[in-house]
């Protein structure tokens, strides 16, 4: 399973978690972080997110032969299978033309069909693409629309600074997330430190307008 494996990039801020495309192709990496917080995989779901996948990921997901499969793979597939509908009823089949793009694109990167069939699929039908693989979403970069190439702590963020997710809904998210053997913790920090600095910042600018009204009568 390639959880362990998605890590590598220095995790800049150059997103902007004051927005958030809610409609995503997903690829296999970002599927196991995503399902691997219930509460992260819920506030997702009420906040307006939906996130579909392509056969390639589904079969990633489940039937492509792994190496070792650790108990937080499997726990991580049997969540899958309970969500099978949301993902497996939107997910995408492969035409000749995108196995072209898809072939075409695999001799530039050395990724995954998953990733591959993710981000020709986006572009084919203009949604956002959500990953945390490092040169996956470099390559989306270049191909997609700008901003349209999302991540999990992106995610994470938007729903930080709309205050979905609060003090002790962090805890419990980082809690269930490293439980099923995620390493983003540091970046959950990160983007949830830089919510509240937002938060605080709008409401000083606020008060400091309102302030200056009342000092104007």
């Amino acid at each position: 399973m390639k959880l362990m494996l998605c890590f590598s990039w220095v995790y800049a801020m150059r997103i902007n978690i004051k927005s958030f495309i809610p409609y995503n192709i997903i690829d296999t990496c970002a599927v196991w972080h995503l399902l691997s917080s219930d509460l992260l995989y819920n506030m997702a779901k009420t906040s307006g997110c939906y996130f579909s996948c392509t056969s390639y990921v589904f079969y990633e997901c489940l039937y492509k032969t792994r190496k070792i499969t650790k108990e937080t793979d499997k726990r991580l597939m049997d969540k899958f299978k309970k969500n099978l509908n949301e993902f497996y009823s939107q997910s995408y089949t492969i035409s000749i033309d995108d196995l072209q793009s898809i072939m075409s694109l695999e001799k530039r990167k050395a990724l995954s069909k998953g990733e591959l069939s993710s981000i020709v699929f986006a572009k084919k039908i203009n949604q956002a693409f959500l990953t945390d693989d490092q040169a996956a979403r470099k390559l989306s970069e270049f191909h997609l629309e700008c901003g349209y190439t999302q991540t999990t702590p992106h995610l994470f963020g938007w729903l930080s600074y709309n205050q979905k997710i609060l003090d002790t809904d962090k805890n419990t998210i980082i809690q269930q997330h490293e439980l099923n053997g995620g390493k983003l913790k540091q970046y959950f920090e990160e983007v949830f430190n830089k919510a509240r600095e937002f938060i605080l910042m709008e409401r000083y600018s606020s008060s400091g307008e309102s302030q200056k009204e009342g000092d104007s009568i």
